[in-house]
């Protein structure tokens, strides 16, 4: 999960709520606790069915072959796609502040960083899952040493404190706030894709439903403290006007060349980030070509190294694609609007799954249900519909990539039509 986000959006999110302290801390733990509600209802769906593709086949058993089309469709093309375009780009950007280069390096150094990563999982699933082991344990210590030294190192307490929360409240703080939710959400964005390579975990039934609630549970006190930290290193105002939240308080506290360091430890974050994305995605482009909606080929297991391999490498070309043409914030937008979408629509799976299989072994049941899911499928129908109204224009692209699916979704219905529907209502 622990990606860019951290790193850069914090700033972002204080502007949407006008800077204000209290607001912007809330949007943080609303969004860890959104994030939870959806991750202990998706342990539960992972834990009772542990198969390759995660929400693609949890959408395919209970609400047919075309949701589940259009969500691997847009996964490709604008969810899992967008988002390694964006940390691609950014992991580039980040570089740039160490050695300074053009933009046309700049693009090779991200199809390049693209390609590494590539290679790693085509070789074997055990050599990207501790690539994503060591990489996730250089984030979190890199996270909390630098929360650490700008709380003690900060001077500006008093100018966050007069800054708490407005007098008075009205709607543009709150549509600010489901705005700001959307920079909070890339940054926890990563916790359903755990869920696309269930069919290659040791103890599913043990694991899964432990690591959601562990992680994220962890990763919201970890995003609080550092929030924390970069508003004792800057003033409201001045961390609402920062592009890099990190970048700019480690700067202030430390010196301007101490900056340096922290482009090279978001570079190593986006780093392990694109290799869980590429890790899991893959495994749902496997997944809708064993059931005949995608091209074969993707649903061959490479002899040697035991992966889907042509799978790996297809996506990563299409995020290389993205990554020299689009731009971090466009993709950044379309990808977290359309990604929600389909995670809304995906936890209402866990009721479909209850009612059609009520005797189906269940290791591990979802907590508080069915309050826990509910709210979970309320808040993104919420956040999707404050999209459409605040930002309509991004809204309709995301909108239109996922249904520009619908006329290839025939074709290869055409070609040959998907039985796992048809078995699962049998």
């Amino acid at each position: 999960m622990i990606g860019s986000g951290i790193f850069l959006v914090p700033g972002a999110v204080l502007a949407q709520v006008h800077g204000y302290v209290l607001p912007a801390l809330l949007a943080w733990i609303v969004g860890g606790a959104l994030s939870m509600l959806g991750a202990l209802t998706f342990g539960e769906l992972s834990a009772a069915n542990p198969t390759a593709g995660g929400i693609y086949v949890y959408l395919r058993d209970c609400f047919g072959t075309f949701p589940a089309f259009l969500f691997g469709w847009a996964l490709f093309f604008a969810i899992g796609g967008g988002a390694n375009a964006a940390l691609a780009t950014a992991f580039s950007a980040n570089l740039a502040q160490v050695v300074p280069m053009s933009p046309a390096t700049a693009k090779l150094l991200a199809v390049g960083m693209l390609a590494l990563v590539t290679v790693v999982n085509v070789r074997g699933t055990r050599q990207s899952s501790n690539l994503q082991n060591w990489m996730t344990a250089v984030k979190v210590g890199t996270i909390v040493l630098m929360s650490v030294v700008l709380l003690l190192l900060g001077r500006t307490s008093a100018h966050s404190v007069a800054n708490l929360w407005p007098a008075r409240s009205d709607g543009t703080l709150w549509s600010g706030f489901g705005l700001a939710m959307l920079g909070v959400l890339w940054a926890y964005e990563g916790w359903q894709y755990a869920t696309f390579s269930a069919g290659e975990t040791l103890d599913p039934q043990r694991n899964f439903p432990r690591a959601f609630f562990i992680g994220l549970a962890s990763l919201v006190a970890i995003y609080l403290l550092a929030n924390l930290g970069y508003l004792a290193a800057l003033t409201p105002a001045a961390l609402a006007n920062s592009q890099s939240a990190a970048a700019a308080s480690v700067a202030t506290v430390i010196g301007p060349t101490s900056a340096k360091l922290i482009a090279i430890a978001i570079a190593m974050s986006i780093f392990g980030a694109v290799n869980g994305i590429i890790l899991t995605s893959s495994r749902v482009y496997y997944a809708m070509a064993k059931d005949g909606l995608f091209f074969q080929k993707l649903a061959e297991v490479h002899p040697r190294f035991r992966t889907p391999a042509f799978s790996v490498i297809v996506g990563s070309v299409w995020a290389a694609i993205l990554a020299v043409t689009g731009t971090f914030q466009q993709l950044f937008t379309y990808t977290v609007f359309t990604g929600w979408l389909f995670y809304g629509i995906a936890a209402a799976s866990i009721f479909v799954y209850r009612r059609k299989r009520p005797d189906h072994a269940r290791p591990y049941s979802v907590p508080f249900y069915p309050w826990t899911p509910l709210l979970f499928i309320l808040a993104a129908a919420a956040l999707v519909v404050n999209t459409i109204v605040a930002q309509p224009r991004p809204a309709a692209i995301g909108l239109v990539i996922v249904f520009l699916g619908a006329p290839v979704y025939l074709v290869w219905r055409a070609r040959k039509p998907a039985e796992s529907a048809e078995q699962f209502r049998s």
